[in-house]
């Protein structure tokens, strides 16, 4: 089973999700979501963006696994941020994942315009058509600018973070708010596995690298969304509940801390 923790809602949303980016829609995204399920994942992160959607949701219907058991967060793109389209865009994304509501729904990429599409999100959730609403890739001024004066509060901000980049700064503003951090891109797109002290403490404990880096994020209170398409690399994934990580390496991790990215800077996406 996995752990869970509540978001300031009062909703709960499990420590480790699948994510599904650049999982091809199709039988390849709907293999991979059945088989993380499988495997005992109850959380799946999604975006309009990713353009496979209708495969997650056959392969949430394939999985046999109860909605309810499921929690389920999408995205909305940075093409639909004014208030109708946002309202629009959800329908179309639960029409594709095949459910009647979300879970978390979130902005996925700050912009000028996210106020209208803030409220949109806002007024889903009043509607209870979904649990809890959130951003993606938000940096403090990011989120000051935009819930000033707005009566709901993010329940969580989806941000690039892994050893190379704890995002410190903005995971402590994010505290303060009560909003809880997703890391997405937790391995740096592979770079991660060739990093020698990480190799070293996966050694010491007789762990892969992906697990040291999943473990410490968890450790540090952060909820992650590993993805990949291989079974026995998705089990993997999922036990990094039965060791911890002692002070020493969580010293050796921290100072791995270069300030380099895989995504974009939020601050110089050409929008």
């Amino acid at each position: 089973m996995i752990p869970t923790i509540a978001l300031n809602n009062g909703a709960t949303i499990p420590v480790i999700g699948f994510g599904t980016y650049q999982i091809p829609d199709g039988s390849a995204v709907e293999h991979a979501v059945a088989a993380a399920l499988s495997l005992g994942y109850r959380h799946l992160d999604c975006a309009s963006a990713y353009d496979n959607q209708t495969g997650v949701g056959k392969g949430i219907k394939k999985s046999g696994v109860s909605r309810s058991d499921i929690f389920i967060t999408s995205k909305v793109w940075v093409t639909d941020m004014g208030y109708h389209e946002t309202l629009n865009a959800f329908e179309k994304t639960i029409h594709q994942l095949d459910t009647d509501y979300l879970d978390l729904y979130i902005i996925h990429w700050p912009k000028p315009n996210s106020r209208g599409c803030y409220q949109a999100l806002e007024e889903l959730y009043a509607q209870k058509k979904v649990r809890a609403i959130g951003i993606s890739n938000f940096k403090p001024h990011h989120i000051r600018e935009m819930i000033e004066g707005e009566p709901v509060v993010p329940a969580v901000n989806q941000i690039e973070y892994h050893p190379f980049l704890p995002q410190d700064e903005t995971q402590q503003f994010c505290q303060q708010l009560g909003i809880r951090i997703t890391a997405h891109s937790p391995f740096m797109e592979g770079r991660m596995f060739h990093v020698p002290a990480l190799a070293e403490i996966a050694a010491r404990h007789k762990k892969s690298v992906a697990q040291i880096v999943l473990r410490w994020q968890i450790q540090r209170g952060i909820i992650t969304i590993p993805k990949s398409v291989t079974p026995s690399r998705m089990e993997e994934n999922l036990q990094i509940f039965d060791f911890t990580l002692d002070e020493e390496d969580m010293r050796i991790i921290a100072s791995l801390e270069t300030g380099e990215r895989s995504a974009p800077d939020p601050d110089h996406m050409p929008f």
